[in-house]
Formats: structure tokens, C-alpha cells, sequence
């Protein structure tokens, strides 16, 4: 017989939990409460969640999108206006600038599209910093503070301009933190509702550089040659078009001999830039700067370009974008340090309350499918049908989720059926299975803790969930000791059921105390990393967890089992 004076602390501790029924209640309460409290952490937002948090890196990219039809006058006006705000930055090394095209490829380019932009109304402007393990100032931190500045200072020089600052995605590729896509029959209405989609994410919170991938409608001018007038004065089309070209783009019109080279050096001419610009966007402006130009026919007469040309106003041609063989447009937003989730439902309200006086809105009905937050949309005039479809970083944010719970309950289910197999109990099995999902309370808390001790929200991440499920084997492992020291202690030595448990409590509590420590140990390296921070958090204080319920919580569901 084991006498109370001679027990250890911890075993005493363990076997005087288990004599009395008022305590063991109080554990299995208290561990409950813990469950539901840090459960409920998720929903209150005390512990938000994010596919990956911001990491900082030695360069971002400022997007300047005047509108549709501007000219490059126009582009280099706000351009300047950006890199006099960006040039008082000190962690700022250089500044390139790349006019009517986006840079040399880099990743973000690639998954933005930057390097399909083309025309007068783009440029983009890439930021170089200095080392980010030399300075204090984190590039998202720097982007954050910077956004607001720039685009207040600078947006309304050109009314209608869009510029989005990039940093290179920590993440999936994807073209943007949360987009969504309305496809429709109707280009024109299509754009219509991306525009009101635009506008109800401009009012999100936490969302930042809305944009909606459409052109914007602008009035242009056409020439159209009178061939009549043309071969009564003498004169042939080609001759238009080069005089045009001559004055308003500039073109090759003779060579240069070289005597030291084998090679010819072409002549280019074209009017200076006061010659050649409009003072006023107007037809009559136009028909001002035409009429100066003349040309001689072949009888040497100077016939005003005017007089063969008829000027036009037509709008614009717009661009129509197709996905899978439809009609659609793309709405873009990023979010400002916080998760995608979180403004999409938001939004998504936002959108039904919204939509819901022209249209009758219904939600996709199929719970956790891919596109479960989609939404139809049914004209109540015309009867025209249009879908919002919820795509970006949100959604692959959502699937991986989605994909690592499934993962996390396959995971559960194998553990059980092999338990069954092993222990041929359902009971034992249930019961480890229990202490294996009760390693949760410490991740979340784990998380809810380091969210106070540092500068920026600390979300939980895809990186957090893989620690989780791979703390369900170390939780399992500590039951598993457990149980099979107490049952041969009961079964060989015939030691009493509730002594047999706390003995089995105190000798094992060593060995599981020095495997959690060489997890905390080994995983304190990950916790200062950006990307992997969740997953070095969740091995921490899920460990801790782990190694509370092990010896506490499932000595209590043992001494409640028959089965033992």
C-alpha cells in the first residue's frame, strides 16, 4: 500500500482530485469553459483570422491609374506629385518610374497584371528601401501611413485617377485581397453594377484602393478623309496620315550617311510639344490646331488639312472582359491590416440590403462549397439575371481553411478508428480523441496573448491550423502513456483504479513535461517570423495545453471509465 505521507506532491494532488466528486465536476466545468470561451474568441474578434499576416520587404510599387483618355501630360502630373511625397521618406533609397507601362515583371506585377498595362493613362512607380533588418519602419507599415497622403494629395489633380499602392504578396497569388466578379449578358450593365459594388466597398472598413477593372467612357475625335474632296484637290490618304503622324507623333523622314560607320543614322522630326498640344478638350481646339496644317498637291497649291478632313466626336470603344465564355468585370479592393474576412461580410450585407430595392437577391445555398458566398441577382423590371462571385485572396483564405478543418476532422476520425482498433473500446478512444481536440484552448489563447505583446494584429493563420492538427498527435501520444500505465498498473499490479490513475499522473508527468519543453523550445524560433509565427504560436501554447488537459482532464475521464 502507497502510504499519503510518502505520495508525491503532484500524485497526491491528482488522487485527491480524483476522491472527491465536486472537484472532478470542477475540472471537466472549468476545462468546458475554457473550450466555449476560446471558441467564442473567433466570432467576438478578440482572435481574428487571416490567411497570412503582412511581411515586410525591401520594395513595393505605387500604381497610377488616371482615367481612360488621359495623356501623358496628365499621368506625369500625378506621377510627380507621388514621388515629391515619397522622396521626404529616409528609408527610401530610389525611385523608378515607368511611363504608359507597368515595370519589369516582378510577382506582384505578375499576379496584378501589371505587365498587360499599356497606354498613356498608366505608370507605375517602384519603391526601393533600405535593408528591412536595418531600419525600424515595416514596409506595410510604411504603405499604411503613406496611402491615405498620397491619394488624398494627389488623386483630385486628375478627377477620376486611381492610385493603389502593391507590396509583394506574403501570400497565394492572387490579383487582389478581395475581388469580386459580376458577370452579366449586358456589358454595359455589368459595368453599371461593378461600379455600385465599387462604391459599397469604398464604404467597407478596413478596405482600401478600390478599383473596378472597366474603362472609363471618354469622348474621342475621328478624321475621316472626304476621298471626294481628296482627288478633286489633288491629293492621295497617305498623305494625310503622314502629315498627321509628322505632327503629332513624329516619324522617320530621311537618313544620314556615317563615313566612320557602315550604317545610317534616321532623321526624326516633329513639332515641339507647344506646337502640338491642345489647349482645350474640344472640337473646335481641334479644328484650330488642323487648320494650320496644310498640304501641297502635285500642282504645288497648299490645300488646309481642314478642308479633306471631317472631325468626329465618338465615344470611346470599351474594353469587354470574358471569364469562361462570359460577360464579366472584375471589382478589386485590398484590405488595410486587418483580415479579408471580416469586410466581406460586411460588404455582403451591405450588398443585399442594397441591391435588394431593383432586385431580388439570393444567396448560393450550398454551406461550405466553394462559392458559398456568392450572390444572384434578378432585375425585377427586366427579368436579366447577374451573379456576384466572391474570388481573391478571401477565397483562397476561406477553401484553406476549409480544406485544412477537413483535413483536421479526417485526421480525427483515423486517430479514432485506430484506437477502436487498438483499445477495442469506443469509450478509451472517445476519451483521447477529447484530450487530442482540447489542445485548440491553448491556440487560440496562445494567440489572443500574443495579439497584446505585439505592435500589429496577430491573426490566426493557415500556418496556426497546421500546427493544430500536428499537435493532435503529441495530445494523443500523452493520453495513450497514460492510459496504458494506469491500466497495467491495474491489471499486473492490482493497484487500486484511482490510485493506479494518479501514480500513472505523477511518473508520466515528467517525461510529458520534457517533451513539451523541447517543443517550446524549438518552436520559439518560429514565433518571430512573419509568415510562420502561427504555426510556432500554436505549438507553444497548444503544447501547454496539451500537457494541462493530459495530466489533469483526462485522468478525471479515466477514473469515469469502465472501460479502465
Amino acid at each position: 500500500m502507497h502510504k499519503t505521507h510518502h505520495q508525491p506532491l503532484f500524485e497526491r494532488f491528482v488522487y485527491n482530485i480524483l476522491q472527491s466528486k465536486i472537484k472532478k465536476f470542477l475540472v471537466i466545468f472549468l476545462t468546458l469553459l475554457a473550450l466555449v470561451g476560446s471558441i467564442m474568441m473567433l466570432p467576438s474578434k478578440l482572435v481574428l483570422a487571416k490567411m497570412l499576416p503582412g511581411k515586410s520587404t525591401n520594395t513595393y510599387s505605387v500604381y497610377v491609374d488616371t482615367p481612360t483618355g488621359s495623356s501623358i501630360e496628365q499621368t506625369k502630373e500625378v506621377t510627380a506629385c507621388v514621388t515629391d511625397i515619397l522622396k521626404n521618406e529616409k528609408e527610401i533609397k530610389n525611385i523608378e518610374t515607368f511611363y504608359a507601362q507597368g515595370s519589369p515583371l516582378d510577382y506582384a506585377g505578375l499576379v496584378k497584371g501589371s505587365a498587360m498595362k499599356a497606354g498613356e493613362q498608366y505608370s507605375e512607380i517602384v519603391v526601393n528601401l533600405t535593408d528591412k533588418h536595418t531600419r525600424e519602419d515595416k514596409s506595410f507599415l510604411m504603405v499604411q501611413r503613406l496611402r491615405p497622403v498620397i491619394q488624398n494629395n494627389c488623386e483630385k489633380i486628375v478627377p477620376g485617377t486611381n492610385i493603389k499602392m502593391i507590396e509583394m504578396p506574403a501570400g497565394p497569388p492572387t490579383l487582389a485581397s478581395i475581388v469580386v466578379e459580376v458577370y452579366g449578358k449586358n456589358n454595359e450593365k455589368v459595368i453599371s453594377l461593378g461600379n455600385e459594388v465599387a462604391k459599397i466597398l469604398k464604404k467597407t472598413e478596413g478596405l482600401v484602393d478600390v478599383d473596378v477593372m472597366a474603362d472609363e467612357p471618354f469622348t474621342k475625335y475621328k478624321l475621316i478623309p472626304i476621298n471626294d474632296k481628296i482627288s478633286r484637290a489633288g491629293l492621295t490618304v497617305d498623305q494625310i496620315n503622314k502629315i498627321l503622324y509628322l505632327a503629332f507623333e513624329g516619324m522617320e523622314i530621311a537618313v544620314k550617311n556615317n563615313i566612320d560607320y557602315n550604317d545610317q543614322t534616321p532623321i526624326f522630326v516633329s513639332l515641339s510639344k507647344n506646337s502640338k498640344s491642345i489647349s482645350q478638350n474640344n472640337i473646335d481646339d481641334l479644328r484650330n490646331k488642323l487648320s494650320s496644317l496644310s498640304l501641297m498637291n502635285k500642282k504645288g497649291m497648299m490645300i488646309p488639312l481642314t478642308e479633306v478632313v471631317e472631325i468626329k466626336e465618338v465615344p470611346s470603344n470599351k474594353t469587354i472582359f470574358h471569364k469562361d465564355l462570359k460577360t464579366m468585370v472584375n471589382v478589386l479592393a485590398e484590405t488595410d491590416m486587418v483580415s479579408q474576412v471580416y469586410p466581406l461580410l460586411d460588404a455582403r450585407e451591405a450588398m443585399i440590403e442594397y441591391f435588394s430595392k431593383d432586385y431580388e437577391v439570393k444567396k448560393v445555398p450550398e454551406f461550405m462549397s466553394t462559392y458559398m458566398f456568392d450572390l444572384t441577382l434578378k432585375d425585377k423590371k427586366t427579368g436579366e439575371e447577374y451573379l456576384l462571385r466572391w474570388d481573391g485572396e478571401m477565397k483562397v483564405t476561406l477553401d484553406t481553411f476549409r480544406d485544412l478543418g477537413a483535413a483536421f476532422i479526417a485526421a480525427l476520425i483515423l486517430i479514432f478508428l485506430l484506437l477502436v482498433v487498438y483499445y477495442k473500446s469506443f469509450a478509451i478512444s472517445g476519451m483521447i480523441l477529447a484530450g487530442s481536440f482540447l489542445s485548440i484552448i491553448g491556440v487560440i489563447i496562445g494567440h489572443f496573448v500574443a495579439d497584446i505583446f505585439t505592435e500589429q494584429t496577430f491573426f490566426l493563420t493557415a500556418t496556426s491550423l497546421i500546427g493544430f492538427i500536428a499537435l493532435m498527435g503529441i495530445s494523443s501520444r500523452n493520453s495513450l502513456l497514460l492510459i496504458d500505465f494506469a491500466k497495467g498498473l491495474i491489471h499486473k499490479k492490482h493497484i487500486e483504479k484511482k490510485r493506479a490513475i494518479a501514480i500513472a499522473s505523477n511518473t508520466r508527468a515528467k517525461p510529458i513535461m520534457l517533451t513539451a519543453i523541447a517543443i517550446i523550445l524549438g518552436s520559439a524560433l518560429l514565433a518571430s517570423d512573419p509568415v510562420f509565427g502561427g504555426l510556432g504560436v500554436a505549438l507553444i501554447s497548444g503544447t501547454v495545453a496539451a500537457v494541462v488537459v493530459s495530466l489533469l482532464f483526462i485522468p478525471v475521464l479515466m477514473d469515469n471509465t469502465k472501460a479502465i
